[in-house]
């Protein structure tokens, strides 16, 4: 049963009624108790999931009752990650369908009846609000399913709700807290709630993963937002070439940068869902670049010995400004990586070039106007411009760190044919890709290039190019670290290699301690 509900009143209001309804609904779910199941949902995979599914240890609303329940304890009481802003007052019902049709034909793929979340920018069709975060848009009820959102039920997951996200996606403002929205608060980082950045701006979704949530999450990604939220809490990230993923339906910032993705616990994970998400979609032109550059099945590149004779490149300028400790964490790496037979040519030098472009805020406001001009009349903004004079009207709740960005990119054109820009975009091509990542890999005949947490992440961002980042370590104080590998478009399938091989010959993944 798919039930609307147009929830009255303060988006908080509207958040909190969501959390409430699924979990009263909870109580006569199911006649046998998730707490008396032996399933530990905790660190599960996917396939832990589907094993207990299919043999009948547990069912798909026993699952999702499981995940409510840390919700509530861990997202809304005790530490308060508070990484969900709201849940789907319908995750228990379509759950409760999902089981009744398990035997049925085709209700038997990797997705089928898996609790995910979503990022609040990606629209979904439901009665879950889609508000990229901004008190503005707090009464946003998408008419439709997202190009994502569709492919992710079309697989049988369960949207299980909206992750918490840095408000528009981190280009609102100068100097806002990743991770802040003033619809949803501060996430905070379960591996150091209040010391350790969330990253942004996919923050909720990782934190939320990070901390055993729901079973796998999407995030978003215009230049690190993918990547660092999933190094900052020790998860695996695939940032997808531009085209892989639709981005019908995405609230955006540009469309030359923009892309959604996995955010999982495991490598495994992420490539299951990536099969779920990865398609053409007839409404995004960039998609069908992708065409006869997708496998059939990304987990057929689960390799143990991905590494053996992989060469990688490490460019160790990146690497300034972060702490001794966690430069010997990426030395231990680049060790594991070496004796697990990669080819590790250090010390290369990664072409870059300083720009003060201008595309993002140009492409914000052309695309950030698309989408607004769409919505219905029980969203007050239809325009950046309009958004901007929201802001200002509700300058206590809605501009608590102020919106420069909003302004500058106000100030552009709306051409998408605008010189300046075309100028500005070719050179970002040209700068990250065709005499930058391009110009590395070929001197240096490497199959990926290799970074710590999301340093390097603008020049793939700017050549749309694909990254995957995986779990490196923690310093003593238990600050997570990542690795992450780059390389060119449409290179998923290697990216995948190396990062399950690393993954499964180190295993640092931990849980963050919550209790």
């Amino acid at each position: 049963m798919k039930l609307k509900v147009k929830m009255a009143g303060s988006a908080l209001a509207a958040a909190t009624l969501a959390f409430t309804l699924a979990l009263g609904h909870a109580s006569g779910a199911s006649a046998k108790s998730a707490s008396q199941k032996t399933f530990n949902v905790e660190e599960a995979t996917i396939e832990d999931m589907q094993k207990a599914l299919q043999s009948g240890e547990i069912t798909s609303v026993e699952l999702t009752q499981m995940y409510l329940d840390r919700i509530a304890k861990y997202d809304k009481g005790g530490p308060r990650i508070n990484s969900i802003l709201e849940v789907n007052p319908d995750a228990l019902e379509i759950a409760e369908e999902m089981d009744e049709n398990r035997k049925g034909k085709g209700n038997s793929g990797d997705l089928y009846g898996i609790p995910v979340i979503v990022k609040d920018n990606i629209d979904t069709a439901d009665g879950m609000h889609t508000s990229a975060g901004s008190i503005a848009l707090a009464n946003n009820y998408a008419a439709e399913d997202s190009f994502v959102a569709k492919q992710l039920r079309e697989a049988g997951a369960i949207i299980l709700g909206k992750a918490n996200m840095t408000e528009f996606a981190n280009f609102m403002t100068s100097g806002m807290p990743a991770g802040y929205s003033s619809r949803g608060g501060q996430v905070l980082n379960p591996y150091g709630r209040g010391i350790y950045s969330p990253g942004g701006s996919s923050a909720g979704t990782g934190a939320g993963i990070a901390s055993n949530l729901a079973a796998a999450g999407i995030g978003t990604e215009t230049s690190g937002s993918i990547l660092s939220p999933a190094s900052a809490n020790s998860l695996v990230g695939i940032k997808p070439t531009v085209g892989l993923v639709s981005r019908t339906g995405i609230i955006p910032i540009a469309h030359s940068q923009d892309t959604a993705g996995p955010m999982t616990r495991t490598v495994e994970d992420a490539a299951i869902v990536l099969n779920a998400i990865a398609s053409v979609d007839e409404k995004d032109e960039a998609t069908k670049t992708s065409i006869g550059n997708v496998p059939e099945d990304y987990t057929k590149f689960l390799k143990k010995n991905g590494l053996k004779g992989a060469r990688i490149g490490v460019d160790r300028s990146f690497l300034s400004g972060m702490s001794e400790e966690e430069k010997a964490i990426i030395d231990v790496a680049i060790q594991d990586m070496k004796d697990k037979g990669a080819v590790i040519v250090d010390n290369i030098t990664v072409p870059r070039q300083s720009f003060n472009s201008i595309v993002l805020q140009h492409e914000f406001k052309h695309d950030l106007n698309a989408y607004l001009s769409n919505l219905s009349e029980d969203v007050p903004v239809h325009s950046l411009e309009e958004l901007i004079e929201f802001n200002k009207q509700h300058t206590e709740t809605a501009l608590k760190y102020g919106q420069t960005l909003l302004i500058s990119s106000q100030a552009m054109s709306d051409d998408p044919l605008d010189p300046r820009y075309l100028e500005h975009r070719a050179t970002d091509y040209r700068i990250s890709a065709t005499e930058g990542i391009d110009v590395a890999m070929a001197e240096y005949e490497l199959d990926a290039l290799l970074f710590a947490n999301n340093r390097g992440a603008a020049m793939p961002a700017k050549a749309g190019y694909p990254s995957v980042t995986v779990p490196a370590g923690y310093t003593k104080a238990n600050k997570p670290v990542g690795v992450t590998f780059t390389a060119k478009a449409y290179s998923e399938p290697k990216l995948i290699e190396l990062a399950y091989s690393y993954e499964q010959a180190t295993k640092h993944r931990m849980a963050p301690a919550l209790d």
